[in-house]
């Protein structure tokens, strides 16, 4: 093996960010690994839905951001695959890294295809659902991965004393130092909250972090995320928070440099440990 590997990432979405936590971190893990020397292809599956809500978001919306992201990773090889999940052959030199938050079929469809072809894969899983829904992550053959790419060692063991993995990795998610670097503008609010609903996994935490603090204080805050329920929109509304929708992962920076204070308020599970 020569020190050059050729990489096959496969994630949910590479061109959109809507409601996609990861996309800063696999975007530029990817980027990483081709600037190191490495060759990078990127997979995403035509249509994904991620990339289809942030259509929903308008043209003018989602072309900005799509754009945006192509001017800041003009590395990436992105390459987009059907749902019949038919690829091109991948050789045994080749490295398939696979990410959680992909369809059981794709996962079970590149296993199937690896004991054909003999090429090596990993699992990449940067979520709770082995913890909290151990079930779901079963219908994965983990059992035919070379590994497991484990974002915090609790997940880990899971996977090695819990799913009977042989090899697991803590690989904790990193900033992309790069692409995301503290900017400096004016302040124009108080407080920021960046972040989605959270599919009721912090809905209490951000009543007592975020919603009545601002309402106690009165302080001019602004709130940017998506699915946001119509109840969750009204006690902001109530908290004279103003709610401002999608915002481009990218453009993070420039809105945490115009606040005074920004805020972070995770879900339940990472919270607990």
């Amino acid at each position: 093996m020569t020190d050059r590997l050729k990489f096959r990432i496969f994630a949910h979405s590479w061109t959109s960010d809507w409601n996609h936590g990861n996309a800063h971190f696999l975007r530029g893990l990817a980027s990483q690994l081709g600037q190191s020397g490495h060759e990078v292809r990127c997979y995403e599956q035509e249509g994904s839905w991620s990339r289809a809500n942030l259509e929903q978001e308008g043209a003018e919306v989602a072309d900005r951001a799509v754009r945006q992201f192509e001017r800041m990773f003009p590395d990436l090889d992105v390459r987009f695959y059907k749902d019949d999940f038919r690829f091109v052959s991948f050789a045994t030199e080749e490295l398939v890294l696979i990410h959680e938050w992909n369809p059981p079929q794709l996962v079970n469809a590149l296993l199937a295809l690896k004991k054909k072809l003999g090429f090596r894969t990993l699992f990449h899983d940067t979520h709770h659902r082995a913890y909290t829904n151990p079930r779901e992550m079963l219908q994965l053959e983990l059992g035919q991965f070379d590994g497991v790419l484990a974002f915090g060692e609790a997940i880990r063991r899971i996977y090695v004393d819990g799913f009977g993995v042989r090899r697991a990795w803590t690989f904790h998610e990193a900033a992309d130092v790069v692409h995301y670097v503290p900017a400096h503008a004016s302040k124009i609010t108080d407080v920021l909250w960046i972040g989605n609903w959270g599919d009721e996994e912090r809905t209490r935490e951000l009543q007592e972090f975020l919603i009545i603090p601002v309402r106690e204080s009165r302080a001019r805050a602004v709130v940017h995320g998506v699915r946001y329920p119509q109840q969750a929109l009204q006690l902001l509304a109530q908290a004279g928070i103003e709610y401002r929708g999608y915002l481009p992962n990218l453009e993070v920076p420039q809105g945490y440099a115009r606040s005074a204070l920004t805020v972070h308020v995770p879900r339940r599970f990472y919270a607990n440990g």
